[in-house]
C-alpha cells in the first residue's frame, strides 16, 4: 500500500491517544497537531456537522473529557486506503474512562463507561481534513441505566476486537489481498442490493439468497446498540435483516444511488469510502442509505411511511477465504429523529430524574 498509508495511521493512532491523554489544558495543542484548521468533522445525533478546529474542540472534545476525565482511547481495528484520490484511516474501537460528569444531558454514573466508535479520518498532507464519527450515544445511555426503546432482538453488549488479532495494521498489507477484500465486500453488497424485498419469499429467501456465498458459517454481525450482535446467517437474518428489510424494503445503498440521482444531488448520498487493507475493508457513506419506512415494527416502531437516510459504516475481516466478521455502526438515533422519535427529547424526564437503580 505504500508508506505514505503507513505514515498516516502512524500518525493517526499516536496523535489520537495524545489527544485524549492532552486533558483540557493540553487540548487545543493536540487537536492543532492532529487537524487542518478548517477541518469538517461529522458525528452521530446530536453531534452531527461542525466546521473548523474551535467548533471540533467546543463541541466534541471538551465536553467528553470533561464528562469521561481518565478517558482512554482502545483501539480493536486500524486500517488505511486511497479511494477516489483521498486518503483515509479508519479505526473500530471504545473510549474508555469513568462517567464523572453528565454528558450530552445523560446522567453520569460514577462507573465506567465503554463509547463504541466508527471513525474515518480523510488525511491530507498529514493533517486530518474530514472527520466522520459515528459514537454509539444510545450505547452510553443502555450503559447508563436508561432505555428508550423496544428490546433489541441481538445482544447488547461491548464489540470484541477481530478474531484473528491482527486489527491494528501498522505495516504494509498485500497490495493483492487488499484488492480481493474490497472487491469480495462490494460482490456481497451487490448480492444484497439485487434482492427483491417486495417479491421475496420472506426468511427462507434471505437464509438462501446469494448472500450466503460470502459469509463465513461461523460469521459475527456486530450492530450497533437497538439491534445488538448477531452470529451465524440465521442470527443475522433473524435478528436484523429480516426486521430491517420488510420496514425498508428495496432500500437504496452503496452504487444503488445512480438509479435515484435526484436523491444523491440532494441528499449527498452513497458511499465516500471504500478501501481494503490486507485481511480488512470498510465502506461508508453520509448517508450511505435512502430508504422509505413503510413496514414492519424496526426498532419497536410501526411504519411511518417517511422517507430516511442513515449513516452506516461497515468494517469487514475476511478469514478463510469469506466474510468472517462485520462491525457496523449506524447512527440510530439521528435514523429515530426522521421516523418521528426524538430520543433526547423523550427521555429527559427520566434523565432529569436520574437512573433509577
Amino acid at each position: 500500500m505504500g508508506t505514505r498509508h503507513l505514515h498516516n495511521k502512524s500518525k493517526l493512532y499516536d496523535e489520537f491517544a495524545k489527544l485524549v491523554d492532552a486533558g483540557p489544558t493540553g487540548l487545543s495543542l493536540a487537536l492543532r497537531a492532529l487537524y487542518h484548521p478548517e477541518a469538517q468533522w461529522r458525528g452521530s445525533h446530536p453531534l452531527n456537522e461542525l466546521n473548523g478546529i474551535d467548533a471540533i474542540e467546543d463541541r466534541v472534545w471538551l465536553p467528553l473529557l470533561a464528562a469521561f476525565p481518565d478517558v482512554e482511547r482502545r483501539d480493536d481495528i486500524l486500517v488505511g486506503g486511497r479511494y477516489q484520490g483521498r486518503d483515509y484511516v479508519a479505526s473500530i474501537g471504545h473510549y474508555c474512562g469513568t462517567f464523572c460528569n453528565n454528558w450530552l444531558s445523560i446522567p453520569s454514573t460514577g462507573k465506567m463507561i465503554s463509547i463504541r466508535y466508527g471513525e474515518i479520518h480523510q488525511v491530507e498532507e498529514g493533517r486530518i481534513v474530514q472527520s466522520t464519527c459515528l459514537w454509539d450515544i444510545l450505547d452510553v445511555m443502555r450503559q447508563a441505566g436508561f432505555w428508550p426503546l423496544a428490546p433489541s432482538l441481538g445482544t447488547e453488549g461491548r464489540w470484541p476486537g477481530p478474531l484473528t488479532a491482527d486489527g491494528i495494521r501498522l505495516e504494509d498489507s498485500d497490495e493483492f489481498e487488499s484488492r480481493a477484500s474490497i472487491e469480495q465486500t462490494l460482490a456481497m453488497h451487490r448480492s444484497l442490493g439485487d434482492y427483491d424485498d417486495v417479491n421475496a419469499t420472506g426468511r427462507d429467501g434471505l437464509l438462501t439468497m446469494s448472500q450466503k456465498a460470502y459469509w463465513h458459517p461461523r460469521m459475527m454481525w456486530y450492530g450497533p446498540s437497538g439491534i445488538g450482535t448477531t452470529r451465524g446467517i440465521q442470527g443475522f437474518v433473524d435478528d436484523h435483516q429480516l426486521p430491517f428489510r420488510r420496514a425498508f424494503p428495496n432500500r437504496k445503498g452503496g452504487s444503488q444511488w445512480d438509479t435515484i440521482e435526484d436523491k444523491r444531488q440532494a441528499l449527498g448520498g452513497g458511499h465516500f469510502i471504500q478501501i481494503g487493507d490486507g485481511p480488512y475493508s470498510v465502506t461508508s457513506g453520509w448517508p450511505s442509505v435512502y430508504a422509505r419506512h413503510t413496514g414492519g415494527d424496526f426498532l419497536g416502531i410501526g411504519p411511518t411511511g417517511r422517507e430516511v437516510t442513515m449513516r452506516v459504516m461497515d468494517f469487514y475481516l475476511h478469514h478463510e477465504g469469506l466474510i468472517r466478521e462485520n462491525w457496523v455502526p449506524i447512527d440510530i438515533l439521528d435514523l429515530l429523529l426522521q421516523m418521528g422519535v426524538d430520543v433526547f427529547d423523550r427521555m429527559q424526564p427520566f434523565f432529569d430524574r436520574g437512573a433509577i437503580r
